[in-house]
């Protein structure tokens, strides 16, 4: 009988999570995004699926969790070290389970971050940026944190690639993060992409944390539309729907002339974007683009990246490196734009409210959400939305753009 209950007690995952506490940890972080993903409602179609994939992963005998191959794209399997891209899908299947096999043909392959990308393109309107292009310099400006972090992380003992990788998290992209780290730096692709998808969902807390570190409420207190009036703009766009058809058309020409290595971002971002603004003629492509694929997409993306979450990826001083690297990267990048805003209002009559510059993050609309509630606390009439949406979806080329740069120069 003794026998019976100690093989059905090894049955369970009870015996491996007694033999290691550890996996305590990834429940118990697990459940804090699922808290923030339902109960906070902080980007919860990321959150979670990533928080129910890092459960997934964390079940002892579930063989849910991805095996991360090394530099050389080496794995264990059954005791023998293959390595994994000579192995066909259906091997990878059987040998290292389903989410293996979602992982290394959808993720590793690079192939749902454009398509990811061609979504928030088709939801994306470029109207607000268009209707105000000298704001969108603070979207490059935001992108700061990228380049700073990829110093200091070196200084701190990472490659350049592995530096390249944790600065990106700083655009506040996770697709562009997957897609970077895929690139470069393939074996931190796990703790990469967890950094960047949940600082992209604390976006609520880190942008009111940073603002109130550099802004006074004087700053926070400037009218967007007062200034417009004092200071109207001279510039009139005629046909703003030719422009929008247009728009996408001439960027991804000049991105590709410039940055060829960008392209699979911005070609696709921009792609969903055309389809979106041409209208009835290609609606049925612009519904498929911001729907179907876009949602299934986001949901084998979430749930593959959050299996990258186990314990011997996560537990560990290159991972927390990550997290630390990744906030600083996420702070830094706000403080940049802020902090260019300021000076910008040093030689201008027409002020600019710094939350505009707060938002020149990928993180798009939740950043200018965010930044037009900070706003309303200061001045019940201050909707500054608009004006941040143009800083905002500047920061996703940007940060598409940065991201094409590093590849060139590093991969």
């Amino acid at each position: 009988m003794e026998d019976i209950f100690a093989r059905l007690y090894d049955m369970t995952a009870f015996s491996n999570i007694v033999a290691d506490p550890r996996f305590l940890i990834m429940y118990a972080i697990a459940f804090i995004l699922l808290y923030l993903g339902i109960k906070k409602q902080y980007e919860p179609l990321l959150l979670v699926p990533i928080a129910f994939g890092v459960l997934l992963a964390n079940f002892p005998g579930g063989d849910m969790g991805v095996i991360q191959a090394d530099e050389n794209g080496m794995v264990m399997v059954n005791g023998v070290m293959k390595n994994v891209w000579e192995m066909p899908l259906h091997e990878i299947a059987h040998e290292l389970g389903l989410m293996n096999f979602i992982y290394y043909m959808l993720i590793k392959t690079g192939f749902l971050p454009p398509i990811i990308f061609m979504g928030v393109g088709a939801l994306t309107d470029f109207g607000p940026m268009l209707r105000n292009l000298r704001l969108s310099i603070f979207g490059a400006a935001a992108q700061l944190g990228i380049f700073a972090v990829l110093l200091v992380a070196i200084l701190m003992g990472f490659t350049p690639k592995e530096a390249a990788s944790l600065g990106i998290i700083g655009g506040a992209d996770g697709p562009t993060a997957i897609f970077t780290t895929i690139k470069l730096a393939p074996h931190l692709l796990g703790p990469i992409a967890i950094a960047a998808y949940s600082y992209m969902a604390l976006v609520p807390v880190i942008i009111p944390l940073v603002v109130r570190i550099w802004c006074t409420k004087k700053e926070l207190s400037i009218n967007m539309k007062e200034q417009e009036k004092k200071y109207p703009s001279k510039t009139e766009i005629k046909n703003l729907r030719v422009l929008k058809i247009l728009f996408p058309i001439v960027v991804t020409t000049i991105v590709a002339l410039f940055v060829p290595s960008a392209v699979p971002l911005i070609g696709m971002l921009m792609f969903g974007n055309l389809v979106k603004e041409i209208g009835s003629n290609t609606s049925r492509l612009f519904d498929a683009a911001s729907n179907s694929i876009m949602n299934a997409a986001t949901i084998f993306l979430g749930i593959s990246v959050g299996a990258t979450m186990t314990t011997d990826a996560f537990l560990n001083w290159t991972t927390i490196g990550i997290v630390i690297g990744g906030f600083l990267a996420f702070a830094l990048s706000i403080s940049g734009g802020i902090l260019f805003v300021k000076v910008f209002n040093l030689f201008t009559k027409k002020k600019i409210n710094p939350l505009i510059g707060a938002t020149g993050l990928s993180a798009v609309p939740m950043a200018s959400r965010v930044a037009n509630e900070i706003a309303l606390k200061y001045d019940p009439k201050n909707h500054v939305l608009q004006y941040c949406m143009a800083s905002n979806i500047s920061g996703v080329i940007g940060s598409a753009v940065a991201a094409g740069v590093l590849i060139s120069f590093l991969g």
